[in-house]
């Protein structure tokens, strides 16, 4: 059977402790847990040297996602982001192969021409993924973008963050079937409202496992899925192999291996 490969969203650690470790030690975690790929966290970066980060990632066998805070639609601007070109070359001094960014505020007068000549000559793949607000984190804006996307083929794809769409109470399953054939990364968190109203991210259970499954079903099979839920314990190694196990086993195809 296939292990299908496993990022680690370094945010899981929590941001306390990555800013006070910096992002360089969670290397040989990752790596001795099992992970295929390392999510580099812009906002709880503080004195990483990005080459430095890109060799010892390398080293290990790891490959990296650097991910932004950037907006790639801007309100009232027709053409994309005017960081995005900056952000794309920060990317790739971290090693990164692909840059993760929200949507942003899309309408039916952005420049996809403009994005599209700019992503062609890049070497860093372009993410976009839901995040918690109303304009960037619902279906129906993200569906207009990636239909416009693949209509004019534009080199973006997309990040499906499965908790993330409790924040604006639609449909995970919904999402999935609309967007999953965009889809080249799933971040995976389960979701629960703690008693003063506020959602908060949680470690999957078995029901959510096996939602997650049924999600899967709507996207390319073996994408690349990531953590992004707490990660804590004495033993981050432990912890951490657990969950990637977990997750490497997800959508596999039914019956397989039933014939000799």
């Amino acid at each position: 059977m296939n292990k299908y490969p496993v990022s680690i969203s370094l945010s899981s650690y929590g941001a306390d402790l990555v800013r006070q470790r910096g992002q360089l030690s969670f290397i040989e975690v990752l790596a001795a847990a099992g992970a295929q790929r390392i999510e580099w966290r812009e906002e709880l970066l503080t004195t990483e040297t990005p080459g430095e980060l890109a060799q010892a990632a390398a080293n290990h066998g790891l490959e990296c996602v650097f991910s932004s805070s950037l907006e790639l639609w801007v309100a009232g601007r027709a053409q994309p982001n005017a960081e995005l070109a900056a952000t794309l070359d920060r990317a790739l001094t971290f090693g990164a192969r692909w840059l993760k960014v929200s949507l942003g505020y899309f309408t039916d007068t952005n420049d996809l021409h403009s994005l599209n000549a700019l992503l062609n000559r890049h070497p860093v793949r372009l993410l976009v993924e839901n995040d918690q607000t109303l304009h960037g984190g619902r279906i129906e804006p993200m569906q207009r973008f990636f239909n416009e996307a693949e209509r004019l083929q534009v080199p973006v794809k997309m990040t499906f963050d499965i908790g993330n769409w409790q924040w604006q109470d639609q449909s995970a399953n919904t999402a999935a079937r609309l967007l999953g054939r965009h889809v080249d990364y799933l971040h995976c968190k389960a979701v629960a409202r703690r008693a003063d109203g506020k959602l908060v991210a949680l470690p999957p259970g078995a029901a959510d496992l096996h939602l997650w499954e049924q999600l899967l079903r709507h996207m390319t099979q073996g994408i690349t899925r990531a953590v992004e839920f707490p990660l804590q314990g004495e033993d981050l190694v432990q912890v951490t192999a657990r969950q990637v196990a977990a997750l490497a086993l997800l959508g596999q195809p039914r019956l397989e291996n039933a014939h000799v």
